[in-house]
């Protein structure tokens, strides 16, 4: 069903939070759909079936619309790379479920990701910097555990979160324009392997030198 099949009647007054969901999620499908430019406020209204006044009320403007999706999309990543670091203290079981979080992403449905990885609007600032600053904040991130686990330098620690940001994202994206023909969680492993091996190899603070390989 969507958007606008699944809306509620023009004129139905709903609490202000969940009105605004109802229009984020409007504005989202027409983004993904049709990109920043293509997509009409009259259009995002239609899905969302309500007045232009109405989403006026909420969002001032159509920039203003797709930087809160932004920020919401952003939030849900980060949020999920950040649990994936918290939920176990095994760093190879970390690294396996932040490779994971990436595949996740980009196999929703919705295809959140396309906003953040995909935009057609990244030469304005405001996006541009929520855009980096996803890579930036999971990559901190991942230098965070990387810096406290080993005694690396917090340069060396934040090269390395980047490169395994910049790995998920990378592989996540090529494997879905690829049909997705390896399974989601396969493919997922297999990133997270070839990772470990390499961030798997610098020795923990205390630790009688690297940590188990995974294939072993």
């Amino acid at each position: 069903m969507s958007v606008a099949e699944g809306a509620r009647p023009r004129g139905q007054r709903l609490p202000r939070s969940a009105r605004r969901a109802q229009l984020l999620e409007a504005a989202q499908a027409a983004f993904v759909e049709s990109g920043y430019h293509a997509a009409a406020m009259d259009d995002i209204a239609e899905r969302a079936g309500v007045s232009k006044p109405v989403l006026y009320q909420h969002f001032p403007g159509k920039l203003d619309l797709y930087l809160a999706l932004l920020d919401q999309t952003r939030q849900e990543i980060e949020q999920a790379v950040r649990g994936a670091l918290t939920g176990t203290t095994d760093n190879r079981q970390r690294v396996l479920d932040c490779m994971a979080v990436y595949f996740d992403v980009v196999s929703r449905e919705s295809a959140p990701f396309r906003l953040i990885f995909e935009s057609d609007l990244s030469n304005d600032p405001a996006v541009a910097e929520r855009i980096e600053g996803v890579a930036t904040t999971c990559g901190d991130a991942l230098a965070e555990v990387i810096a406290a686990d080993t005694e690396m330098s917090d340069a060396d620690a934040h090269l390395l979160g980047m490169a395994l940001t910049g790995m998920a994202q990378v592989a996540a994206r090529y494997w879905l324009s690829q049909g997705a023909s390896v399974p989601r969680d396969e493919a997922a492993r297999l990133v997270g392997q070839l990772a470990w091996r390499g961030i798997g190899g610098f020795p923990k603070v205390g630790g009688p030198g690297a940590e188990q390989d995974p294939a072993s």
